[in-house]
């Protein structure tokens, strides 16, 4: 299928240069899936060995029952698997620690208790994935609070001094890096105009970080205007300084990640984006949107100030996912719209290689090992592709039961969190 596409490249000199693959950008551990979408927060693992085929009975190294509701993914350090979850109907906020070689439960803590609002029906008071440096956990639940927990299960410090409201619920995860904790708070307005902040742009959104030690603040970046979003921030180097790369509602943007300066801003027209930004090289892909303003858009980084559209690459209207993220790699872009829709692009130029149905539907971000994509619909079915220029169905993976949250990868082993359990998958 031929692609709908509007290009730049003439005043943009195209010459991306992708040389440098995102597995290159962000080095890879075998062992821990630290974050959400992995390492380098693109969905990418170095591993070698994980499986291509399961199913409930087959290739399953342990099933744990896992309590409550909550749609975030698992973090892996080691020997240590970390779920968030929220029991007694989205009160109690909880973090639970599992042995990753049998399953069991190490701990099962209650670190807080929130007042439950309201959220979409799709997301849950325990979406944000925990991320980990192998000393704590850290952790953020629906209402906005922040807890760090030792691998002990000992609280070390909690941070409520940011409440958060939005229409659709708190669905983002935070970004772990050099002793930052970096969490995009893209809320609306509690007021008596529900739409503000929603459907109507407001300055009140902003990104925060964290002294990942302390807990307490250490920088609040606004956004200027913005709405309502929930991917997940991205960092970014250039020039030997790191930007936390994030999106929002009409805007993705760049920021100093030692001093939270916001250094640039790119137009993405559209309220409630779901799926987090992909970087490669110097191209941010950010996509999504609903209301007749999907797309998938490429921007060029590097520049600052107020770009508008100045910057932007390419965009792309067919084959736009509205809930899972994108994933790159070298030469291709691939994706997988909410109804089942599976798509290759050119990264370079965001015209379609190819696009075929797959069926099912799909909320989960998709990951990549080993030359395969793997994507794990609502249904429970993980759908691995080959990741290539041609349409190729290696696997098709059966769990039967409701899943959301992302899949992980570590040491050799997948990891899938269904509405009740987490599965652990290998040979």
């Amino acid at each position: 299928m031929r692609s709908t596409f509007s290009s730049r490249t003439a005043a943009l000199s195209l010459g991306l240069g992708l040389a440098a693959a995102a597995l290159s950008v962000h080095p890879l551990s075998a062992a821990n899936w630290p974050q959400f979408r992995g390492p380098g927060s693109q969905g990418h693992s170095g591993e070698k060995k994980v499986p291509l085929e399961w199913s409930a009975t087959s290739n399953v190294l342990w099933k744990a029952t896992i309590p409550g509701e909550g749609w975030s993914s698992p973090a892996i350090w080691k020997d240590h698997v970390f779920v968030t979850t929220a029991t007694d109907g989205g009160q109690s906020c909880r973090v639970i620690a599992l042995n990753a070689k049998t399953g069991a439960i190490r701990w099962n803590h209650e670190v807080f208790q929130q007042v439950p609002r309201r959220k979409e029906g799709r997301n849950s008071y325990a979406t944000p994935t925990p991320a980990t440096d192998g000393k704590l956990v850290y952790t953020v639940f629906g209402d906005g609070s922040f807890a760090a927990l030792t691998f002990d299960g000992k609280v070390a410090w909690t941070n409520r001094s940011h409440p958060f409201y939005s229409q659709h619920g708190l669905g983002t995860s935070p970004l772990l890096h050099d002793g930052l904790l970096v969490t995009p708070w893209d809320a609306s307005s509690d007021g008596a105009d529900k739409l503000v902040g929603w459907q109507k742009p407001w300055d009140k959104s902003f990104v925060l970080a964290l002294d990942a030690k302390t807990g307490k603040e250490a920088w609040k970046a606004s956004r200027g205007q913005s709405r309502i979003a929930h991917g997940a921030p991205v960092l970014w180097t250039h020039q030997g300084r790191k930007q936390v790369v994030t999106e929002a509602g009409d805007v993705v943007q760049g920021f100093d990640l030692k001093t939270g300066k916001r250094l640039w801003t790119s137009k993405v027209l559209g309220e409630g984006k779901v799926p987090s930004p992909v970087i490669a090289d110097d191209l941010v892909f950010a996509s999504g949107g609903w209301g007749g303003r999907e797309s998938i858009k490429a921007f060029r980084m590097g520049a600052e100030g107020d770009l508008d559209e100045s910057n932007l690459v390419w965009e792309q209207k067919k084959g736009v996912p509205k809930l899972s993220s994108l994933l790159y790699l070298k030469p291709h872009l691939f994706a997988m719209t909410d109804g089942g829709i599976a798509s290759c692009y050119n990264a370079a130029t965001g015209e379609i290689v190819w696009q075929e149905r797959v069926g099912g539907n799909f909320s989960a971000s998709p990951v990549a090992a080993n030359g395969r994509l793997y994507f794990v619909g609502d249904e429970g079915q993980t759908t691995v592709l080959e990741a290539g220029p041609r349409f190729n169905v290696l696997a098709r993976n059966p769990l039967g039961e409701k899943v959301q949250a992302s899949p992980a990868i570590a040491d050799g082993r997948f990891y899938i969190r269904t509405a009740g359990s987490l599965f652990c998958i290998g040979k």
